[in-house]
């Protein structure tokens, strides 16, 4: 009678904790990098590393979509110190991938070669440009399509400046300025005449001579020729081919790196000084004139103790360039290591062109 009740229920139940043991038995993980099972409405995600990695197995990949310009970099991170970061640019691992990283460059206006296949919700999008928005086509269709950027701006979600400084070591070797026979220079290859740069150089060259070089000059350097002449010059014309917040490119690092004082025209002085001490450069905002300009040029060549005044803060600091493409890829899986959660960049146009 009462057996007759609970016989079902006895065998129902023995037949799933016989099933349950057999799963527990067999069943193993074999997942290299961490799977994302579920997303929350907002994609949020979880993440969980395997107990069996080690610390030195990659626990992010990062999708390089293509390379920026068509150079290839190297797919190591070691060089930053950033371990456990798998760069690839094998797009069979799209739906493994934690970021996709998208050089702007190389984006076709109707974003024809973007990924057909959905991303998955744990995925970030990364846009990355290193170019001044004035020589970086607006695409519309940008808006609400990445989650972060990549960009020289310090308000980018990973910054990557053109260069910076780090603090000299013990072990380094004594930075001695080199020896100098020419005044002024300038290397250029883009030239317009509506460049505000051209403007400025066209009257500073009617009160101090400037040695230039470059194709508009019909000077074309090998690279050893750009270290040599840098180095022999007392002040070297940083011109940026266009005037935007937070870009400071190489025309400023490579002379203080080389041994020669930049004269920046660019961003304000006071954007200067969030990446190099005041007193390593010369603003031309700082003076009324071109010619005003070139008379403080001419001073400080007469008078040199003020003019190794400028060198100070090579007692201080080295300048490192960064590496392009390479260490955007590195920043960012580092990036993407460090915040997992959920993040959406939505008006891209508005922030980088305004």
């Amino acid at each position: 009678a009462p057996w007759t009740y609970l016989r079902p229920f006895v065998f129902t139940n023995a037949f799933l904790l016989l099933f349950f043991l057999i799963f527990c038995a067999y069943y193993k993980y074999d997942t290299k990098f961490p799977t994302f099972s579920f997303c929350e409405e907002r994609g949020t995600e979880e993440s969980q590393i395997e107990p069996h990695q080690t610390q030195m197995e990659p626990d992010t990949i990062l999708l390089i979509w293509t390379w920026p310009f068509g150079h290839k970099h190297d797919l190591s991170c070691r060089v930053f110190n950033i371990t456990r970061c798998l760069l690839t640019d094998n797009r069979t691992l799209y739906h493994q991938a934690h970021g996709v990283l998208f050089h702007h460059r190389d984006i076709n206006r109707n974003l024809d070669g973007f990924p057909n296949e959905p991303r998955p919700c744990f995925q970030k999008w990364v846009w990355w440009n290193m170019e001044s928005p004035a020589h970086s086509s607006q695409i519309p269709a940008l808006n609400h399509l990445f989650n972060l950027t990549c960009n020289y701006r310090s308000d980018s979600n990973i910054p990557v400046p053109y260069g910076y400084l780090v603090p000299v070591m013990s072990q380094d070797e004594v930075s001695k300025v080199p020896a100098k026979d020419k005044l002024v220079c300038w290397i250029v290859s883009n030239w317009k005449e509506h460049y505000e740069r051209v403007q400025y150089y066209n009257k500073l060259k009617n009160y101090i001579k400037i040695m230039t070089y470059g194709s508009p000059f019909g000077h074309h350097l090998t690279d050893q020729d750009y270290t040599t002449i840098i180095s022999s010059c007392k002040f070297y014309l940083s011109f940026e081919n266009s005037v935007y917040k937070d870009y400071i490119t190489e025309k400023l690092y490579n002379p203080m790196r080389l041994g020669s004082i930049p004269v920046v025209l660019g961003p304000p002085r006071e954007n200067y000084e969030d990446h190099i001490p005041g007193d390593a450069f010369i603003h031309v905002n700082d003076f009324a004139s071109p010619k005003e300009l070139a008379e403080r040029l001419i001073y400080l060549d007469r008078n040199p103790d003020e003019y190794m005044n400028y060198f100070n803060w090579r007692n201080r600091f080295k300048v490192v360039n960064s590496w392009f493409g390479h260490e955007h890829a590195c920043r960012t899986c580092s990036y993407l290591q460090r915040n997992r959660g959920y993040h959406v960049f939505h008006n891209l146009n508005k922030w980088y062109w305004g």
